[in-house]
């Protein structure tokens, strides 16, 4: 349900009727709590807010906030727990466990299939068609998703846990889950030990074996699905039998002895494009921290870290490709990586993820066996390879503007309210649709527009209020532009777009004397646009055979500027324009470059 980013149309604190109204409807919904529960859950004088939204599809949702986290949400006047809640009452819910590799394709929209559900040695938890439950990790009680059944657990097991188990309607690491503090689920101990964790891959195996000989007596699921009007289900992606990949990596670790080269291959073969797509980019993922990475290069740009280092252990013929994957996003899969513990991704510019700490003593790494054909030398032997071997895409950068205060007028009319964000042919719409319903098209010249008191005081500076009576619709135009905030949405390669207040910031490049009236080439903001200045001053350094520096950005924290000696503009350009496919408008300085030609 919160897959994809949704709209936020009011914020609002809940008073003390609507409070007790929400105890009330909470009680009635989750009867084992108790009253001191519901009192902490829904307290009676801290801040309690109301977010009303609007998912991708349109649909309306509740959202209820509690000390910045999201704790309910309601759809069609059914309340459901975040995760945030049922880290706080795990038992809320009856749980069904399922493997950790999971988790990010339910994160992605995913649904739950019963491949996928772990069976522990007591039994399944008696739900159902319909109910509410939790889904949690092996080895862990804190729920990570909430979902619906869609069959009972006779039905389930009926089945021979083939199908889909639960439409999952929100998950950790989901939209909702980043709209509170993106805490991490608490590890709790299970109350019972699962016997299932501690089958080994041939346990597995047989496991299947069985599930395949037993023949589905129930229908099929969708007939099942009662929630399909009410839980967003449009989802990016199907994730097919869920769990399957998992033991399927555990067969392909320890074949059995009597497996020929051939049935692996098979297997390998029958894997779907997106399972094979996954599996490449967990190769490609390890073979680059565990030979081209070094410590040394940390902090490393996410961007640079793909386009770089994991391209460059892709074997041939192949191509890494992140839509083909499960997770969409490669700022996804760093997030799973993260879960694992292998790295750790941090926001060092806004908007701008950069790797900052690798565990390299981590298992999964140590563990990796390098593909035939290449080489296994340590990162730092192929560090300065990996400058040569760069690749870099350009961001989209979207211009946007937020509706102000003085604007509000103007556009309440269309459903907007302060902070509202718009592109801009949006805002053009919305003047266009304001005079056109206003009547406000000068009924002699069509190319004018009447000023009414909304455009006078949201338009026009008071010294022109008493002598403008129409305006061109060019100028109506521009100067509602002007007059909105400007913002910006940057979108770097495999992330999620990030919208930036402000007008974007152009790569500054400047000529700088030094002692002995020697000039420099200095040139700043190269992270906003997703460029490692330490890879560029190297770049730079080989093309031109000068000095290159790097130092701190004065007034800007976070930022470096790279300094190298003499007027490298010429050069400089080249790179940017024709090697990055930089646009010329967000350079800055190029025009003081060296000019060529004879002196006389």
């Amino acid at each position: 349900m919160f897959a994809r980013a949704f709209r936020v149309r009011a914020n609002t604190n809940i008073k003390g009727s609507d409070r007790r109204k929400l105890r009330s409807d909470v009680a009635a919904a989750f009867p084992t709590l108790s009253t001191e529960q519901l009192a902490e859950l829904v307290p009676n004088k801290e801040e309690l807010n109301v977010i009303k939204i609007y998912s991708h599809k349109g649909e309306a949702i509740t959202v209820y906030v509690n000390h910045r986290n999201p704790i309910l949400f309601e759809v069609e006047k059914v309340l459901y727990p975040t995760v945030y809640t049922l880290w706080v009452y795990p038992d809320l819910l009856p749980a069904f466990a399922t493997w950790p590799p999971v988790l990010q394709k339910l994160a992605g929209g995913a649904d739950l299939m019963l491949p996928g559900v772990v069976v522990p040695s007591s039994g399944l938890p008696r739900v159902q068609r319909g109910t509410l439950c939790a889904v949690t990790l092996l080895g862990n009680r804190a729920p990570v998703a909430v979902g619906v059944a869609t069959m009972s657990t006779e039905e389930m097991l009926a089945a021979g846990m083939k199908g889909k188990g639960f439409a999952v309607l929100h998950t950790h690491l989901d939209h909702l889950w980043e709209y509170g503090d993106k805490s991490s689920p608490p590890t709790l101990a299970p109350l019972v030990t699962d016997s299932a964790a501690k089958e080994s891959p041939g346990d597995e195996e047989e496991l299947q074996g069985k599930e395949q000989g037993v023949t589905s007596c129930s229908p099929e699921p969708e007939q099942h699905v009662d929630i399909r009007e009410l839980s967003l289900k449009d989802r990016d992606t199907r994730a097919p039998l869920l769990g399957k990949e998992e033991l399927r990596e555990n067969r392909a670790a320890e074949p059995a002895e009597d497996a020929s080269t051939e049935e692996q291959q098979e297997a390998e073969d029958s894997r779907t494009p997106q399972e094979q797509m996954d599996a490449l980019f967990n190769q490609c993922f390890f073979h680059a921290l565990k030979c081209k990475v070094k410590k040394s290069d940390l902090p490393l740009l996410t961007s640079t870290f793909l386009g770089s280092h994991m391209v460059s252990c892709c074997p041939a013929g192949r191509q890494l490709d992140i839509k083909k994957s499960s997770y969409k996003k490669f700022s996804k899969f760093l997030q799973s990586m993260q879960h694992q513990k292998i790295l750790q991704v941090k926001e060092l510019t806004k908007g701008v993820e950069s790797i900052v700490e690798v565990d390299w003593k981590h298992p999964d790494i140590k563990a990796f066996a390098v593909p035939e054909g290449f080489s296994s030398a340590p990162a730092a032997q192929d560090s300065k390879s990996e400058d040569r071997e760069q690749v870099y895409h350009a961001p989209e950068i979207v211009p946007l503007y937020g509706v102000s205060t003085k604007m509000i007028p103007l556009f309440q009319e269309s459903g907007h309210r302060k902070g509202s964000i718009l592109s801009s042919s949006e805002v053009r719409n919305i003047i266009i649709n304001y005079v056109k319903s206003n009547e406000l098209v000068d009924e002699t010249n069509k190319n004018f527009v009447k000023v009414n008191a909304v455009l006078c005081e949201c338009l026009l500076d008071k010294s022109e209020q008493d002598e403008i009576s129409h305006l061109k619709w060019d100028d109506l135009l521009s100067r509602c532009l002007e007059r909105l905030q400007p913002l910006h949405q940057v979108t770097f390669f495999g992330q999620e777009p990030v919208v930036r207040k402000g007008n974007v910031e152009p790569i500054d490049i400047s000529i700088a004397q030094r002692s002995s009236n020697k000039k420099v080439t200095v040139i700043k903001n190269l992270e906003l646009y997703g460029l490692d200045p330490q890879c560029v001053a190297n770049a730079l350094q080989q093309k031109v055979q000068a000095s290159a520096t790097i130092s701190p950005a004065p007034g800007a924290k976070d930022r470096v500027q790279v300094q190298i000696q003499g007027n490298q503009i010429h050069h400089l350009a080249k790179m940017l324009l024709e090697e990055y496919q930089l646009p010329r408008k967000y350079i800055q300085g190029l025009e003081k470059a060296p000019k060529l030609g004879r002196k006389k």
